[in-house]
C-alpha cells in the first residue's frame, strides 16, 4: 500500500512540472506574434526634387534619396530645391515613406545682420 502511496505521489509531482513548463514556453510564442511597429528613421539634406503631396528627393552627404510622401505627412516649412530639410520616415518593403518634412530656417548672411545693428545705432 505504501508504495502505491509513493508511486502515485510521484507521478502527480511529474506531471505538474510538465503542465508548468508547457505554460511557460507559450508565453514566448504569443509575445513574438505581436508585429512590431516601425522604427522612425531620420534623414537630413538639401531637396534635390519635390512634387507636392507625393515625393520627395534629398541629397544628403554622398547619396540622394527618394521618398514617398504619406497622405496623412507634417510638413513644417516651404518645402523647395535647395531648401534643407529633415525628414523622419519610415521603410515598407523597399520603399521609404515620409511621415514629416521639416524645413530648417534660411540663415540669414552676415552683412544684413551688421546692418540691422548699424540702424539701431
Amino acid at each position: 500500500m505504501l508504495i502505491v502511496l509513493v508511486a502515485l505521489l510521484a507521478m502527480v509531482a511529474f506531471a505538474s512540472g510538465v503542465v508548468a513548463q508547457e505554460k511557460k514556453a507559450e508565453k514566448p510564442a504569443a509575445a513574438a506574434e505581436k508585429p512590431k511597429a516601425p522604427k522612425a528613421l531620420k534623414a537630413s539634406g538639401a531637396v534635390a526634387a519635390y512634387e507636392a503631396g507625393k515625393t520627395i528627393k534629398v541629397k544628403a552627404k554622398d547619396k540622394e534619396l527618394a521618398f514617398d510622401i504619406a497622405a496623412d505627412a507634417k510638413i513644417k516649412g516651404e518645402v523647395k530645391e535647395g531648401a534643407k530639410v529633415t525628414i523622419t520616415y519610415k521603410k515598407e518593403g523597399d520603399k521609404m515613406i515620409a511621415t514629416a518634412i521639416s524645413v530648417a530656417a534660411a540663415k540669414k548672411p552676415k552683412a544684413e545682420k551688421k546692418e540691422k545693428k548699424e540702424e539701431k545705432k
